[in-house]
């Protein structure tokens, strides 16, 4: 079934609006903010029952940039010569101009911003002239703004504190919005053109037009098992944050003829699964500062783990510069031998000293049912079978069905490198590392998490999206995660940067739109 009218029939609607805004996390918000601002008519819309999408638990940082110029360079680098540097740029100007934008919004409701220097992960070009924008607090007597952080699950406050901002800068200006109503398809014109959106709430179908076109900021397909299956190398990917974030966005540009890019490229690290089937979350592993290689001369802390593959093989070093971003890439080696993906599941392994040494794991996730609160000494993830115990490394290794002469040389490999203060296999800086000696031993089964992805409808540098011959289609914009700018490696802060950036800039070229074409 098409989308598309027949010729000179418009489009039957429920209401009439300038722009219609789908999805309301950061990307949705800031897009719904700058449209208002810009004198548009905006109707705001969440499939989830609750707002906040992953913006809501994120680490609560945007990347800025204190020399556009050199933000852009970065972003070349950190993109791989996979997205058009006419599109970074823009990102890279609008990453110069956040700070202000931030603190304009804050000045309306009484929250207070801090804009901080902040290393690039990598030391590509321009990587010292990074930073982040955070809402260090709103206004007294106002929470994170969203019900799913009143109480458990723990979540970052920073993360909290950025959405909150956004959300009471949504309601003071009384954008209209429809939670739990789901976008179906996007309607178009004779000429082509999208002025308007099917949605679904409760039940009923409605039929919206929108004059100036339709903004997609309904996140990835982190939680769409089949498109993880289609998309992704690897498998046995958990998804991490949130489930809300099934693709509908891209299926939705598909059905009109967009291009998609970055599909296989998502981000997160490795972590844990939960033993109940039912638990729809993978639980994340302790998290660890990140650090740029050879711009890092302060000591970071101890991780009293090494990851072994199913031979009980050492395959990486467990603490690269931002374990959050590449983690999950060493999981999709194929073992053409055993004809089998080798490290699906790893195996996290510790003594007894790193065992106690601090808390091992946490959830986090935008869901109010969710109600998994990590035990401080991770006992009850012994009891649950999340980690196992034996007396011996020769006890553990049959507790993973490795041969026991094959774990006991990885051990006994890590503790001489331990010794020596040098790993040599992989490179693990030295004052992390911590020797696996005082019994008993610990083994947790570690599978990659998603906590996006990356990829989606390609787009253009006024956030248009564009068709399979690199057209714009009129009317169709794209913003934050859904078709994310970066297909090579992960800038930390970048997600919530385009979120903000990207909408703000589709809400521009939407105002010079209803301006230019006001029927």
């Amino acid at each position: 079934m098409s989308a598309r009218p027949a010729p000179g029939e418009a489009p039957a609607e429920d209401g009439r609006y300038d722009v219609v805004v789908v999805g309301y996390g950061a990307a949705g918000a800031a897009a719904a903010i700058a449209a208002h601002d810009a004198g548009l008519q905006v109707l705001l819309v969440e499939k989830m029952p609750f707002p906040g999408g992953l913006s809501v638990v994120s680490a609560g940082g945007a990347r800025i940039a204190f020399d556009a110029e050199a933000a852009t360079r970065y972003l070349v680098a950190t993109c791989g010569g996979r997205t058009p540097e006419a599109v970074l740029r823009r990102l890279g100007e609008g990453m110069a101009q956040l700070p202000a934008w931030m603190r304009s919004l804050a000045r309306e409701v009484g929250a207070t911003v801090r804009v901080t220097p902040a290393q690039g992960n990598y030391p590509f070009p321009g990587f010292d002239r990074l930073g982040y924008v955070e809402v260090q607090a709103l206004a007294p007597g106002d929470g994170g703004g969203d019900d799913a952080q009143d109480g458990e699950p723990p979540v970052s406050t920073l993360g909290a504190n950025f959405f909150g901002l956004l959300r009471q800068c949504v309601e003071r200006r009384g954008i209209e919005l429809r939670l739990g109503c789901a976008a179906r398809r996007l309607l178009r014109d004779a000429q082509g053109a999208v002025r308007g959106i099917e949605l679904e709430h409760e039940g009923r179908r409605l039929r919206v037009g929108a004059r100036a076109g339709v903004v997609l900021a309904c996140g990835g397909f982190e939680a769409n098992a089949q498109m993880q299956q289609q998309y992704f190398e690897t498998t046995g990917v958990l998804t991490a944050s949130f489930l809300g974030n099934t693709g509908d966005g891209i299926a939705m540009a598909q059905e009109v003829g967009a291009q998609l890019w970055h599909m296989w490229h998502f981000h997160g690290p490795y972590g844990f699964r939960h033993p109940d089937p039912a638990f729809r979350y993978g639980l994340y592993p302790k998290n660890f500062p990140m650090w740029t290689p050879g711009h890092h001369p302060g000591a970071l802390p101890r991780m009293p783990w090494i990851i072994v593959d199913r031979q009980g093989r050492r395959f990486a070093n467990e603490y690269e510069p931002y374990p959050g971003d590449t983690g999950v890439r060493h999981f999709a080696h194929f073992d053409p031998a055993s004809a089998t993906h080798d490290r699906l599941p790893a195996y996290m392994l510790l003594d007894d000293a790193g065992f106690r040494l601090y808390t091992l794991g946490k959830a986090v996730a935008n869901d109010p049912a969710l109600r998994f609160r990590w035990s401080e000494d991770n006992t009850r993830e012994l009891a649950l079978g999340i980690f196992r115990s034996a007396p011996s490394v020769a006890a553990l290794a049959e507790l993973a069905g490795i041969a026991p002469a094959s774990l006991a040389r990885a051990v006994d490999a890590w503790n001489a490198a331990c010794d020596a203060g040098a790993d040599g296999d992989f490179g693990r800086r030295p004052e992390t590392m911590m020797p696996l000696r005082r019994a008993p031993y610990y083994l947790a089964e570690v599978w990659p998490l998603v906590i996006n992805t990356q990829g989606g409808p390609a787009h253009d540098p006024q956030q248009r999206v564009l068709d399979v011959h690199g057209q714009p289609i009129a009317g169709l914009y794209a913003a934050g995660e859904l078709g994310s700018v970066f297909g090579h490696v992960y800038m930390a802060g970048g997600n919530l940067a385009e979120c903000l950036v990207g909408g703000r800039h589709a809400a521009e070229h939407l105002a010079w739109r209803r301006e230019r074409c006001p029927s």
